[in-house]
C-alpha cells in the first residue's frame, strides 16, 4: 500500500518568492540562475510583472537602474527590448549624467514576454495562490503558509507584495478592498509582522483613466515621436526597434480644473479617508490643482498601452475623484470631448515597512533570512522595485551557501544609492529616485552600466563568460580610440573647413584631435566625417553609433570623471570603518541626543552610513572617528 506524505508535492526550497511582479520576478530569477532552487508564489500567473500603471519603462535615473540590471544579468532590460514600441532618450540637451532611456512598452506583451523568461529559466518553479501567513522557528523564517492551506518550507523567503497589503482602492466616496484594480488585497501579513516587533505604516498611490483611442481626437494634440535612431536597454542581442508608436501632449485648462474642483467634496484625500502619503514627484490631478493653484494648465502625455490595442494611458491625470466627475472633466480637455473611458482613475493605499529595518543585503534585522524587495520597503516604480529584487535574490542565494553579501556602493550603481537612501534615511513618502540624489552621477552614466557592473555579474555567475568577454573587447575598443584621439595631431588643411561651418575658431598650428573634440561645437562624428585618418581608425575598430557616443563622453568630459573618482575615493574611506552591531551608542554622552537616538535605532554598518543619517552631524561623526581609534 502506498501511503501519501503530507505536502509531498512540495520539497524544500532554498528561496521561496513571494509575488511576482517587477521585485518578485527579478528576484526569483537571480536566485534560480545562481543555483537556487527557488518558488514563485503569485495569486495570478497571466499577471506576471504586470505594468499597473503607466505602460513604460525607465525615465529620469530609471533608465540607469534598467541598465544596470541588465548588467549584473537580470531580465528588465531584455523584457523591455522585446516589449518596446517607443523609445527615447530623455534629457539630451543636458550633460550626459543626465541623459536617460525610456521606453513606451506593450502592457500585455511585457507581461508575456516575462513569463517567458521565468518559465525558460532553470531551478525555478510556480505556484498561484496566496500567501496568508508567514512560518517562523525562533527568529528566523522558515516557509509561507497559502490559502490553499499549504505550507511550503524554504530556508529564505523574499516578500515583495507591491500595494496588496491590506490594500485598500478608493473612487471617489466608493472604497473596497484591493492590491488593484481587479485584483483582491492580502490580509495577516502585516498583523503577524508588527506582533514580532516589524513597524509599518501606510502609503498611499494612484492612477489615472484608461482611453478608449477610437474616441480621441489625435489632431487637437501635439505628436510625441520616439528618436530618430532608437537605442536598446539591454546589452544583450536583442533587437532594434524597427517600428515605433507616437505619444501625444495635451493639457487641462481652467474649465477643467473648475470641473474637478466639484469633486473635491468627495474626494477621499481631501476628506480624509485616505490615511497614507502619496508620492510627493507624481501627484493626482487634484492634488497638483490645490497645491499650484497658480497654475492655469497641466501638461498631459496620452500613452498608447500596446501594438494592438485602442486603449491609452493619460499620464499626469491621476485621479480619486468621483468616476463621472473624472470623465466629465476628461471631455473638457482638447482631443477627448468625445472619450470614452475603459476604467476610472483611483487611488490605493497599502502598508509598508519602513526600510531602515533592513540590512544592506534587504534582508530584516527583525527575523533572519526574511527579505523584503519593492513597494514593500516604500519605495514607487517599477524600476526601483527590480532593482531591489534582484538583489534580494541574489543576497538570499548567497547567504543559504554562507557566502558573502552582496553590497553595491553609492558611487558604483544607482542600485547602490537607492539601497543605501531606504535603510539609511528611510521613508515617509513613495519614494522616487533621481539623478539629483546621486553625488557621483557623472560616474553613474547609462552608456556604461555593462563596465561599471559586468564584472561583478560574472563573479557572481548571473552572466556568461562569453557576454564578459564582450564587454572587455567593446571597451577595449573604445579606449583604443580614445588614445588615438589623444596622440593624434590634426592639421589645420584637414579640419578649418568643418571648423568654421561650426561657428568654431580655425586651427593656425597641429594640436591632438581630443583638444578639438573638447570644444562644446564639435562632435565625434563631425571630426570622422571631416579627417580621413580618424575615420580609418574609427572603422578599423569597429564601433557602432553607441560607442562613438561613449569616446565623445569620455573625452569631452574627462575631467569631471577625474574629479567625483577622487571625490568617492575620499569617501570611501569613511565606508571602510566598520561599526559592530552591537555598538552603545547611549554611552557616549558626547554625542547630540538626535544621533545617540537615531543611531541606535538604525545602527549603521560603516562611518560612512551614519554620516548620511539625518540628525547626526559632522560633529557627531568626529566623535565616533575618536572612539574608533581613527
Amino acid at each position: 500500500m502506498f501511503h501519501v506524505k503530507q505536502n509531498s508535492m512540495f520539497e524544500k526550497y532554498d528561496v521561496i518568492v513571494v509575488g511576482a511582479g517587477h521585485s518578485g520576478s527579478e528576484a526569483a530569477a537571480a536566485a534560480a540562475n545562481l543555483g537556487s532552487k527557488t518558488l514563485l508564489i503569485t495569486m495570478s500567473l497571466q499577471r506576471i510583472a504586470q505594468m499597473s500603471c503607466n505602460p513604460a519603462m525607465g525615465g529620469v535615473a530609471k533608465g540607469q537602474i534598467v541598465r544596470e540590471i541588465d548588467a549584473l544579468g537580470g531580465y528588465s532590460g531584455i523584457v523591455t527590448d522585446r516589449s518596446m514600441i517607443q523609445f527615447r532618450m530623455l534629457n539630451k540637451s543636458k550633460g550626459p549624467a543626465m541623459w536617460s532611456p525610456r521606453a513606451q512598452s506593450d502592457r500585455v506583451l511585457f507581461s508575456v514576454e516575462w513569463r517567458k523568461l521565468l518559465e525558460q529559466t532553470p531551478n525555478l518553479d510556480f505556484w498561484q495562490d496566496t500567501v496568508v501567513e508567514l512560518v517562523f522557528e525562533k527568529n528566523k523564517v522558515i516557509g509561507v503558509k497559502t490559502g490553499m492551506l499549504q505550507t511550503i518550507y524554504g530556508k529564505t523567503v523574499i516578500l515583495t507584495a507591491g500595494t496588496f497589503l491590506n490594500g485598500k482602492i478608493h473612487i471617489g466616496k466608493k472604497q473596497f478592498g484591493g492590491g488593484r484594480i481587479g485584483d483582491s488585497p492580502s490580509f495577516g501579513i502585516t498583523e503577524q509582522l508588527r506582533s514580532l516587533g516589524f513597524e509599518s505604516a501606510r502609503l498611499k498611490t494612484g492612477t489615472p483613466v484608461r482611453v478608449d483611442g477610437r474616441t480621441i481626437d489625435f489632431c487637437k494634440m501635439e505628436e510625441q515621436k520616439g528618436d530618430e535612431n532608437p537605442q536598446k536597454f539591454s546589452y544583450t542581442n536583442t533587437l532594434p526597434l524597427q517600428k515605433q508608436r507616437s505619444c501625444y501632449i495635451t493639457y487641462t485648462s481652467p474649465v477643467v480644473h473648475d470641473i474637478l474642483r466639484l469633486g473635491f467634496g468627495d474626494s477621499p484625500m481631501f476628506a480624509g479617508r485616505i490615511e497614507g502619503t502619496g508620492p510627493r514627484y507624481c501627484p493626482s490631478i487634484e492634488d497638483k490643482i490645490e497645491r499650484f493653484s497658480d497654475k492655469t494648465r497641466h501638461q498631459l502625455f496620452v500613452e498608447p498601452e500596446g501594438w494592438d490595442t485602442v486603449e491609452y494611458y493619460v499620464n499626469g491625470f491621476s485621479s480619486s475623484l468621483e468616476d463621472h466627475i473624472q470623465l466629465q472633466a476628461l471631455r473638457k480637455i482638447p482631443g477627448f470631448e468625445n472619450a470614452k473611458i475603459f476604467t476610472p482613475g483611483y487611488a490605493i493605499e497599502y502598508d509598508y515597512f519602513p526600510p531602515t529595518q533592513l540590512h544592506y543585503t534587504l534582508e530584516t534585522k527583525v527575523v533572519e533570512n526574511l527579505y523584503f524587495a519593492g513597494q514593500i520597503n516604500g519605495t514607487t516604480g517599477y524600476e526601483e522595485a527590480a532593482a531591489q529584487g534582484i538583489m534580494a535574490g541574489i543576497n538570499a542565494h548567497l547567504k543559504i551557501n554562507n557566502l558573502e553579501p552582496f553590497v553595491l556602493k553609492r558611487q558604483e550603481a544607482y542600485i547602490g544609492v537607492l539601497i543605501d537612501d531606504l535603510i539609511t534615511k528611510g521613508v515617509d513618502e513613495p519614494y522616487r529616485l533621481f539623478t539629483s540624489r546621486a553625488e557621483y552621477r557623472t560616474l553613474l552614466r547609462q552608456d556604461n552600466a555593462d563596465i561599471r557592473l559586468s564584472a561583478k555579474g560574472y563573479e557572481l555567475g548571473l552572466i556568461s563568460k562569453e557576454r564578459y568577454a564582450q564587454v572587455i573587447d567593446k571597451y577595449d575598443r573604445i579606449y583604443n580610440f580614445v588614445s588615438f584621439l589623444r596622440s593624434y595631431s590634426v592639421a589645420p588643411s584637414d579640419i578649418n573647413t568643418m571648423l568654421v561651418e561650426k561657428e568654431s575658431s580655425p586651427l593656425k598650428q597641429k594640436i591632438k584631435s581630443a583638444d578639438v573634440l573638447l570644444r562644446p561645437q564639435i562632435s565625434i562624428t563631425d571630426m570622422i566625417a571631416a579627417v580621413h585618418d580618424i575615420r580609418n581608425e574609427s572603422d578599423r575598430l569597429n564601433l557602432n553609433r553607441e560607442e562613438l557616443e561613449a569616446v565623445e563622453i569620455h573625452v569631452k568630459y574627462e575631467g569631471y570623471i577625474r574629479k567625483e573618482s577622487e571625490l568617492a575615493e575620499k569617501f570611501l574611506k569613511l565606508e571602510g570603518i566598520t561599526i559592530h552591531d552591537h555598538f552603545d551608542y547611549n554611552s557616549l554622552k558626547s554625542l547630540s541626543t538626535e544621533a545617540r537616538q537615531k543611531l541606535s535605532r538604525i545602527r549603521p554598518s560603516t562611518l560612512g552610513q551614519a554620516s548620511r543619517i539625518s540628525g547626526v552631524s559632522p560633529s557627531d561623526i568626529n566623535v565616533l572617528l575618536v572612539f574608533l581609534g581613527r
